[in-house]
Parts: C-alpha cells; structure tokens; sequence
C-alpha cells in the first residue's frame, strides 16, 4: 500500500521548468559538497492551490515572506551556502529592503547631450551600500541559489528535488522550512479545466488535505540533516502543544512557534526536552535590529552543536 504522500506525487504532475530547477540544485549542491560548505535551505513565502487547471482563481495565504528573505541573508553572514526557494514575486534577500519606488527614489538622472548616466543620490548611500555589497558578495562567491514555486504542487516536487541533493550533505545541511504552505488544495482529478462561471451559480468546492512532507523528509530523504520547522497559531494556549505535538510525531529537531499578531517581535524555540523565547524589544526595533537576526544565530549555534555531537559519535 502506498503512502499519502506518495500518492500525492503519483496524481500530479511535476511543474514547468523541474528538470532545469533539479539540475540547478544538484549542481549548486555538488559544489558545496565539494567545498565542505555547511549549506541551508530556506523556503518563504506563501503557496497557492488552484481552483481551475488554467487558473484563473486560486486560494492563497498572507505570506509575504519577510522571515525567510531576511533569514536567508543572516545564514549568509554566518558562512552558510543558501538555497533560497521562495514563492514568485514573494520579498528576496537584499532587495527586501527597499520595496515599492523607494530604490527609484534615490537614483538621479542626468543628461548631457545624448549620454545619460545615473547615480544614487548623495543621502541615499550610506542605506544602498551595505546591501549592494552583500548582494554582490553572495554573488560573486556563488553562495546563493534562487529556486521559485507558486503553487502547493510546485513547492512540493522542489521540496523533494532538493533534498534528494542535499542527502549527502548529511549533518552539514539545515532544512530552515519558513514557507507557509497550504494545508488543504483541490486534487487535479477534480479540478475543472477551464475557468469557474460565476453564472453557473456559486460553485461547490471540496479541498481535502495535503500530506504531511516532514514524515518522509525527515524519515527518509535527509534523515541526518538538521530540521526545523514552524508554527503560527493565534491561540496561545495551543502553541507550545502543537509545536511539541509536530516534534513527538515528525521527530525533527526544532519547532519554532509565533503567534499571528506578536511574529515579528516574539518567537518560541521549541525542542523536544525545552522551550523558551526569543523577544525583540522597542529600542533594539528602533536601532533596525530584526528578529530574524537572532533567530538565525540561535539555530547556527544549535546546529553547530548537532554536526559536532553527531561526528563525535560516528568516530
């Protein structure tokens, strides 16, 4: 008998592009294995589940995803290669920071006879730079990989594709899983071809739920990587028993759990044994200190201390 999960890959189709996204993963992966780099995978932002094979209307979420794009750029500071699998037109590393016409706003034009030349406005570099430079950094030392999905069945085929190139990192590889994906979706089989009519009437829709990828991510395509997922509640009282729940039956190594209204400045480290909190007060939000920040130190801190336990009991 087969498995939900396996049946889910089974009913539907790779997306476009998945053998170009796999050959990216496996070539970024084999390099870093070959440099001994500790390496991340850190997915953002929201899936969608369509309602209609050309989809017109789907179902979507509030992610926008600040966590995981920030978060990414903090694995960056501490020596970590990023592949950074983020849901399209969803917030990015670096340019994160300067959303809507702010970039616009610090550049100048200036024409002189038929050449034009642009430059960042005298007031504007001291914010441009630092950010340039660390985009430029991550670049040219080829430490950061952009992957992107949209829908739930996208994010699912990517999933497994790189962690099938992420096994052999072992203890070296930390699944950061930030993205918030859709707990319900419309199986292909049941989904109308072309666009609903709203002039048949309000359609009847049925979801059932998507399986549960921490099962066979943890028991059987990176079994030795560190993995950390999260939790947003907006109960209080379920917090810390979900999370702990999600830990007993997945048997990963970190939950990290917010609720909705406080994400941005208080999170809930979860392990198995404990549980405490990281806060970020008012003055360090006003300096621009980000929660993500220490969030990403935190987890550095304890995988570090994984792969170090784990090779010393090997020897």
């Amino acid at each position: 008998m087969t498995s939900h999960w396996e049946d889910f890959y089974a009913t539907h189709l790779p997306p476009n592009c998945f053998e170009d996204n796999r050959s990216l993963l496996k070539e970024f992966c084999d390099r870093h294995y070959k440099l001994k780099s500790h390496i991340v995978l850190v997915t953002s932002g929201g899936t969608t589940v369509p309602l209609e094979h050309n989809t017109v209307r789907f179902v979507d979420n509030f992610s926008a995803g600040n966590r995981g794009s920030a978060s990414a750029e903090y694995f960056l500071e501490h020596g970590y290669a990023v592949i950074f699998m983020h849901r399209t037109k969803s917030l990015e590393p670096f340019s994160r920071h300067f959303t809507g016409q702010q970039l616009l706003d610090m550049l100048e034009l200036h024409e002189e006879g038929m050449s034009t030349t642009i430059t960042v406005k005298p007031d504007s570099v001291d914010v441009l730079a630092p950010v340039l430079d660390k985009y430029k950094n991550a670049q040219e030392t080829h430490r950061m990989l952009y992957i992107t999905f949209t829908s739930v069945v996208d994010y699912m085929w990517l999933l497994r594709a790189a962690c099938e190139s992420l096994a052999p990192f072992e203890r070296n590889a930390v699944l950061f899983l930030a993205a918030a994906v859709s707990d319900f979706y419309v199986p292909q089989d049941e989904m109308p071809t072309h666009k609903i009519q709203s002039g048949h009437g309000a359609p009847t829709i049925s979801l059932q739920l998507v399986p549960k990828m921490l099962a066979p991510l943890v028991s059987l395509w990176v079994p030795h990587a560190y993995v950390v997922s999260f939790k947003l509640e907006t109960d209080e009282a379920l917090l810390i028993a979900k999370s702990r729940e999600s830990l007993n039956k997945y048997k990963h190594k970190l939950v990290i759990a917010n609720i909705l209204q406080t994400r941005k400045t208080r999170v809930v480290f979860v392990t198995p044994n404990s549980n405490y909190e990281i806060l970020l007060t008012k003055d360090q939000a006003l300096t621009g200190l980000e929660i993500e920040e220490p969030i990403v130190a935190d987890v550095v801190r304890r995988h570090q201390d994984y792969a170090r336990e784990t090779e010393q009991q090997a020897q």
